[in-house]
């Protein structure tokens, strides 16, 4: 199989491994489901680590008794070391339309709301984003400020 796309297929488990690993620690996932997500990052490492010798420098493997949150916090930060490779797993590009216009939603729901655990990923991974955004809107500009400055500096 060719390496880049071997690659890519190898970061989609580890984003799966991610979101099982979180939802399972959210209901109260067990020894097994643990060990199961470490197994599988540990064999997906290994994998990646004979396709870019490199990526063994930043990472290593799992201890076999690693909790859930480690599990899904180790395979989404070596999902994301290989982003630029393969992309950011962004499923629902035009999703901030569909909040404002009928016709986006629609295209958006026909398109990608078919599978509700989807839907709650792209969900949990746009909150940051969305609260950056409300945080910009919010602060006032440099242009704002730099009138407030002068209208201060005349008054005075």
């Amino acid at each position: 199989m060719e390496r880049k796309k071997e690659i890519a297929k190898l970061i989609n488990v580890l984003r799966r491994t991610a979101r099982t690993a979180m939802q399972a620690q959210w209901t109260g996932g067990d020894r097994d489901a643990a060990a199961f997500c470490t197994r599988q990052y540990n064999r997906v490492l290994s994998r990646l680590s004979e396709l870019d010798p490199n990526v063994g420098s930043v990472f290593e493997p799992l201890a076999e008794d690693s909790t859930l949150m480690v599990a899904a916090m180790a395979s989404r930060q070596l999902a994301a070391y290989y982003e630029d490779e393969v992309g950011r797993s962004r499923p629902w590009g035009g999703v901030y339309g569909a909040a404002f216009d009928t016709e986006s939603f629609k295209h958006f729901w026909q398109r990608c709301a078919t599978d509700i655990e989807d839907l709650g990923e792209y969900i949990r991974e746009s909150v940051e984003a969305w609260a950056r955004e409300q945080r910009a809107a919010r602060a006032p500009s440099d242009e704002d400020a730099r009138e407030d400055a002068a209208s201060e500096d005349a008054g005075a």
